[in-house]
């Protein structure tokens, strides 16, 4: 905000000027050599992580301790409760909270800083919504524009402009956002609501449909139809291999080669394919088919591996090879359909399966082709799978058109709750009261007492004179 727009009483500020000592009130953490995974304990002082702070949320999750005497060593990186802890590191960066009650004192790592506010010139929650609105995120995003891990220093944190209102106004204005935020909180947790509630939709429409129920009205529960039998999935496979490790050659025939990045929502992306190049032997082996089922083979997340994607006719007449992050099963057209076990793969009970075989290893996950082979799953007669296809996509349908308006409603949440920190950041929040003392009048007198208080500028004892 320049100041030719600054309301009655405001003034443009420093990060810096909000604090009593900028060297000691906005610290880092220490290096990383400083503090080591191994020096972790069980108990004893807390040490706060990036994956603790959210804007305006502190997540109390996956706190490690230190020792007293370690943590002695590293007080200059310490935090007490009420301090404000901001992220340095990852993106975006700049999200900023406040250290719960519960943690009295503890050490923040390498990739946070504390913010400890001179609570005579600021409120410490207006200044933590000041951090999360896009004014001050758009500062932070210009100084780390063009790098690959994005990180500040805390000589440009300290230069970070904030508009600053009077201290009065400062009150009134957090008192207005969070009146408005709690309204805004509300609906969002409605619509949250509303989300898990679909999501036990879905698994009860997979439930009924693999039990019969959709097709069958007087099946007795716990027995499948008279023309259904449970059948071990390796018994509908023609085809199940690995996918290609090789990176490239300088000859062969053009392919997209599928990653996990082009899977989304569980179908191909075409957004941002890579080609590689195939002989003849290999595009035979690896190539794709109308009708594949290719099987997320690892991934970092647990709830991806075991996951199906089906190749449709289009992904199959582009040209789409696979590589060793995917299990391709060719199922017997014959006895069965790919979007049968596409959908019965996403079962809960069939997830909890694939989770419980699943290997875990430096943060990827791996689930083995025998593991989805073993599985044993219904098979009803193929007209009967085509029927059950159907109802279950009809359904399905609606739920995602509700989930898509959730989304919506979700976006539109957070638009206006940026829309709400504008008005207030803009003075447009609450009225002025010329009755306030202005905020430059305030942080001058402010930073009078700190340059009195300066090391330098105290009064120095005089030496005793002695007599002769």
């Amino acid at each position: 905000m320049s100041n030719k727009i600054m309301p009655n009483g405001w003034a443009l500020v420093k990060l810096g000027d909000l604090v009593v000592d900028p060297k000691k009130d906005l610290v880092d953490g220490p290096f990383g050599s400083y503090l080591k995974a191994e020096e972790y304990t069980d108990h004893g002082i807390p040490v706060l992580k990036i994956q603790n702070i959210k804007a305006n949320q502190f997540l109390d999750r996956s706190i490690n301790y230190i020792s007293e005497e370690k943590a002695k060593s590293l007080s200059r990186h310490s935090f007490v409760s009420g301090d404000l802890i901001i992220t340095k590191l990852g993106d975006p960066l700049g999200l900023c909270c406040k250290v719960p009650k519960k943690y009295t004192y503890g050490i923040i790592v390498a990739d946070l800083m504390r913010l400890r506010p001179n609570n005579l010139v600021v409120n410490n929650q207006f200044l933590i919504y000041a951090i999360n609105c896009n004014v001050v995120q758009d500062q932070f995003k210009a100084i780390t524009k063009g790098t690959t891990r994005p990180r500040v220093n805390l000589t440009i944190v300290r230069d970070i402009n904030l508009s600053l209102p009077p201290l009065p106004e400062q009150h009134r204005i957090v008192a207005k956002i969070e009146e408005l935020f709690s309204s805004l909180d509300k609906g969002i947790e409605s619509l949250k609501t509303t989300q898990q509630q679909l999501k036990v939709y879905r698994q009860a429409v997979l439930k009924w449909a693999f039990e019969g129920k959709l097709t069958n009205k007087d099946i007795v529960n716990g027995k499948l139809p008279d023309s259904w039998q449970w059948i071990s999935f390796s018994d509908l496979i023609k085809i199940s291999q690995n996918g290609l490790s090789k990176r490239n050659s300088k000859e062969g025939l053009d392919f997209k080669v599928l990653r996990l990045s082009d899977i989304e929502s569980l179908s191909i992306s075409y957004s941002f394919p890579r080609y590689i190049k195939l002989s003849k032997e290999e595009s035979d082996k690896y190539r794709l088919y109308d009708g594949d089922l290719v099987c997320i083979r690892v991934n970092g997340s647990k709830d991806l591996v075991g996951r199906l994607v089906i190749i449709k006719e289009k992904d199959a007449a582009s040209g789409w090879a696979f590589c060793d992050h995917f299990i391709r099963f060719s199922l017997d057209a014959s006895i069965t359909i790919a979007p049968f076990y596409f959908y019965y793969f996403q079962l809960d009970t069939v997830r909890k399966y694939v989770q419980e075989n699943m290997v875990s290893s430096a943060g990827q996950n791996t689930v083995s082709q025998g593991t989805m082979r073993s599985l044993v799953v219904p098979l009803p007669p193929v007209h009967e799978q085509n029927t059950i296809v159907a109802e279950i996509e009809s359904r399905l349908s609606v739920c995602d058109k509700i989930e898509e308006t959730i989304e919506q409603g979700l976006k539109q949440a957070e638009v206006l709750r940026q829309s709400i920190l504008k008005k207030a950041f803009e003075g447009r929040l609450v009225p002025q009261d010329p009755n306030d003392e202005p905020a430059s009048v305030l942080l001058a007198r402010i930073m009078a007492e700190r340059e009195k208080n300066k090391p330098e500028n105290l009064p120095r004892c005089q030496p005793e004179k002695t007599q002769a």
